[in-house]
C-alpha cells in the first residue's frame, strides 16, 4: 500500500497537478491540507473520475483538509474530539479508517509569530493531538498521522539551522510539541530510510531559487506507529511536482507499507 502527503496549497490550484501525478503514481491514499474551498466547492468529481473516493472539510481560502482514496473510506471524523473545535479545527483534521489502518490528516497550525496568539493556539493544538491519540488510539494499533505539521524536528530539517532557530516552525517550544505527540508511540518512516540532510518538503516562493540552493524545510510528515512502521518499505519525497508550472510551495512525500 502507498500513502502519500501533499500540502496542495489550493486544490483548485493545483488540481492539474495532483490528477496526473495520482493517475502515473497510482497510490492508494493521498492525503491533502490547505486546500483552501469551501466543502461545496471541493472537486470531488475529478478524483471520482480516476477512481479515487473522497472525504474532506474546507474553509474558503483558508486551511482545509481532504483524503482521496481508491480503498473504502471509513469512520469519517473531523476535528480534535475533544468538544472544543471550532470551525478551523474541523479544517484543521480528518480521521477516517481505510484498509485497517487508523488515519490521521493534519494541518497543523503555522503560528504567525512567536508573541502572536496564533502560536500558543499551535502549541494547544499539537497538546490537543496527543489527547485524541492516548483517548483514541492504542500504539499496538496500525494508526498513521500525516501532513503538514508546521514544525522542522531537528536541525537536519531545515537549510540553515542556526539562522532559523525561533521560526514558528523552528523553535524549541514546536519541536517540544511535535515529539510530545511522537513520544505516544508514533516512528518518522522517511528517517527510517532517510537519515540524510539537505532533503525538504517545502521551499518557500519568496526564497530566489530555494529548491537550486537546497534552501528549503522539512515540514511535512509521514508518522506511523511502530507495528504499521515495521511495515514500511520506502518513504520518498517527489521533487518534480515542485518543479512543475504554477506548483505548490510543498511536493509529495510518499511511503509504501506492505
Amino acid at each position: 500500500m502507498k500513502i502519500a502527503t501533499f500540502n496542495t496549497n489550493s486544490i483548485r490550484s493545483r488540481l492539474p497537478i495532483v490528477i496526473p501525478w495520482l493517475r502515473e503514481k497510482a497510490v492508494d491514499i493521498l492525503c491533502m491540507q490547505e486546500t483552501k474551498v469551501t466543502d461545496d466547492q471541493f472537486p470531488a468529481a475529478a478524483f471520482h473520475e480516476i477512481g479515487y473516493q473522497t472525504a474532506f472539510r474546507g474553509q474558503k481560502s483558508y486551511n482545509g483538509v481532504a483524503i482521496a482514496s481508491s480503498l473504502p473510506i471509513e469512520n469519517v471524523a473531523f476535528g480534535l474530539g475533544d468538544g472544543e473545535d471550532s470551525a478551523e479545527d474541523q479544517a484543521r483534521l480528518i480521521r477516517c479508517t481505510i484498509s485497517g489502518i487508523r488515519i490521521l490528516n493534519a494541518y497543523a497550525p503555522q503560528g504567525k509569530a512567536m508573541d502572536h496568539p496564533a502560536f500558543r493556539y499551535k502549541i494547544e493544538w499539537f497538546a490537543r493531538l496527543r489527547r485524541l491519540c492516548e483517548q483514541n488510539y492504542s500504539p499496538d494499533e496500525h494508526v498513521l498521522l500525516c501532513g503538514d505539521l508546521n514544525v522542522a524536528p531537528e536541525p537536519r530539517d531545515v537549510y540553515a539551522p542556526d539562522e532559523l532557530e525561533g521560526h514558528v516552525c523552528y523553535n524549541e517550544e514546536a519541536r517540544a510539541a511535535l515529539r510530545r505527540v511522537m513520544d505516544w508511540g508514533l516512528v518518522d518512516v522517511f528517517r527510517m530510510f532517510h537519515p540524510e540532510k539537505d532533503l525538504y518538503t517545502f521551499y518557500d516562493y519568496r526564497v530566489p531559487n530555494a529548491i537550486k540552493r537546497r534552501m528549503g524545510w522539512r515540514i511535512d510528515h509521514i508518522l506511523a506507529t511502530r507495528t504499521l512502521a515495521d511495515r514500511a518499505l520506502s518513504a520518498e519525497i517527489d521533487m518534480a511536482p515542485r518543479l512543475a508550472e504554477r506548483p505548490s510551495d510543498h511536493t509529495f512525500l510518499v511511503a509504501e507499507f506492505s
